[in-house]
C-alpha cells in the first residue's frame, strides 16, 4: 500500500475520533445540565414542602395552646362548681 493512502486513512481515523470525542463531550454536558436543572427543581419543591410543613407545625402548636387553655378553663370551672356545690367536700377530694 502506498504511504499517502496510509496517511489519508490515519488522518480520517483521527478526524472521526476527534468528532466522536466532541460529540460525546457535548452529550455529557447536556446530561449534566439536565441533571442540574432537575436538582434545582427538586430543591425548590423541597423548600416549598418545608415551608408548608413549618406552617402546619405552627398551626398545630397554636391549636395545642388553645386546647391547653380550654382545658385549664374547664378545670377552673369544675373547681368553681365544686366550691358552689354543697354536696361536694372540697377539702377531702383534693
Amino acid at each position: 500500500m502506498e504511504w499517502w493512502i496510509i496517511l489519508i486513512v490515519v488522518l480520517v481515523a483521527l478526524a472521526v475520533l476527534a468528532i466522536a470525542t466532541v460529540v460525546g463531550r457535548r452529550a455529557q454536558e447536556r446530561r449534566t445540565n439536565a441533571k442540574r436543572a432537575e436538582a434545582t427543581e427538586l430543591r425548590a419543591e423541597a423548600s416549598e414542602q418545608a415551608e408548608r410543613a413549618d406552617e402546619r407545625a405552627r398551626l398545630a402548636e397554636e391549636e395545642a395552646d388553645r386546647a391547653r387553655r380550654q382545658h385549664t378553663a374547664a378545670e377552673e370551672r369544675a373547681r368553681q362548681a365544686d366550691e358552689l356545690d354543697p354536696d361536694v367536700d372540697v377539702d377531702t377530694e383534693r
